[in-house]
């Protein structure tokens, strides 16, 4: 069985880190490439600026690395920086002399650099891998202007997970509706269990719900609209939201505000909550493999038929080409390898905590509730990257995860929470 080990903690909380174009001509970029020139010029060798500093992803992409040298003849050097400092220094790096290849995260934050002209279009490499994935994985790969910036490798779900055998001893029945999870959330509260599991002291656990919500009601067009600062936060449309959120929170576990999400995570593996909205890493949490085996999840239930369950939140992780790299050809070498189910399952031996991001991979070693997981995103009509990737991370960390606790704490002041977002976003997406 899996066992979940992605830091999910420091990676939620470094994706607040400085991203947006506020940094954009900083000062000397304190992260470099490879070499004191940048980039290699050797045909035998391709730089790669790496984020993977925790011990089982960095073992994990060496073990790929090492099996693409077997196969080309090149070798990847690689140039690991602390996750925290890579975020944090990532525009002043692109705009020096970065490494050829850099590990990023698919969605605005990609399409970001793309539109700054900090990265290479690679249309190239998807006319030999476009086959390898579904077209919501292909969708999360392009830039605005159409072209692809973006190779996937690694995803996960958001979803409700809840423990089989609770259910069934209670004569629980997944909901697929709004009204029947409200309906659920009452019947739960009856029987003396929490509910709703929920922690947000560290802030960022509370963006899922919200989004969950929107692009149930709202649809994934206006939910991607509203991310990247092109709709009102005071149209009807984003108070309808919290409206339904308000709805849910009689059912929210109390004392969020100081609970971390593992803690909150403890409710579902004591069965003393019923329900959790959160990414599959949760299951890191249940170190028993008999509870590991006892849960499962259901995607956030139908809110508008219009769009049904047709979009997944599922952050995906992966490459980009930065603007002039100097091995181009190996390059494109390199990210057609990594765009193969082939290089994914071994990265998945090291490092099973999520699933691959190809429609392509072998999955009779997944356990199955990460074939599940599998399952659900490939069948997705669209898919998203979480608040903090699908905008920009200046907006989500001073104003969004502030904003959200706000609405938490006092639910009937959201007309001029609203107003004040609205403010704020027109100042933050007005600056370049």
């Amino acid at each position: 069985m899996p066992d979940f080990s992605l830091p999910a903690a420091s990676r939620r909380s470094v994706l607040r880190g400085i991203g947006g174009a506020a940094v954009l001509g900083a000062g000397i970029p304190l992260l470099s490439a490879c070499g004191s020139s940048g980039s290699s010029s050797d045909p035998k060798t391709v730089s790669l600026g790496s984020n993977a500093s925790d011990a089982v992803p960095k073992k994990a992409f060496a073990s790929v690395y090492a099996d693409f040298k077997k196969t080309s003849g090149i070798t990847v050097k690689v140039n690991t920086k602390d996750h925290n400092t890579f975020q944090e220094q990532i525009n002043s790096y692109l705009q020096g002399t970065p490494d050829d290849v850099f590990n990023w995260f698919a969605g605005y934050r990609m399409q970001f650099f793309a539109a700054k002209k900090l990265a290479t279009s690679i249309d190239d490499v998807w006319a030999k891998i476009g086959d390898n994935f579904p077209d919501a994985m292909k969708q999360l790969s392009k830039g605005e202007d159409g072209k692809y910036y973006f190779v996937p490798l690694t995803t996960y779900p958001w979803a409700i997970f809840y423990r089989k055998s609770v259910f069934a001893d209670k004569g629980y029945t997944v909901p697929t509706t709004w009204d029947e999870l409200v309906a659920l959330c009452k019947k739960m509260k009856s029987d003396g269990l929490v509910p709703i599991a929920f922690g947000d002291k560290d802030a960022w656990p509370a963006m899922g719900t919200f989004d969950q919500i929107n692009f149930r009601l709202n649809g994934y067009d206006f939910h991607k609209s509203l991310m990247a600062g092109k709709e009102a936060w005071t149209d009807p449309k984003v108070k309808a939201v919290f409206d339904h959120w308000a709805e849910l929170l009689p059912y929210h576990q109390d004392g969020f505000m100081g609970r971390t999400w593992q803690d909150a995570a403890q409710g579902i593996v004591s069965k003393k909550s019923g329900m959790y909205l959160l990414g599959s890493f949760v299951a890191q949490q249940f170190t028993v493999k008999a509870d590991l085996d006892d849960l499962d999840f259901f995607p956030f239930p139908v809110i508008n038929t219009a769009y049904g369950q047709d979009t997944v939140e599922a952050p995906t992780d992966g490459f980009m080409v930065s603007k002039s790299p100097k091995n181009h050809d190996g390059v494109v070498k390199l990210l057609e390898y990594l765009g193969t189910p082939a290089a994914e399952q071994l990265y998945l031996k090291t490092d099973p905590s999520v699933v691959a991001a190809s429609s392509k991979a072998d999955t009779s070693a997944y356990s199955p509730l990460q074939k599940k997981a599998f399952d659900m995103i490939g069948a997705a009509k669209s898919l998203t990257q979480f608040m903090d990737r699908d905008s920009r991370p200046d907006f989500t960390s001073t104003v969004m995860q502030p904003g959200l606790q706000k609405f938490l704490q006092n639910p009937k002041g959201v007309d001029s929470l609203l107003t004040s977002i609205e403010r704020q976003k027109k100042t933050i997406f007005a600056s370049s």
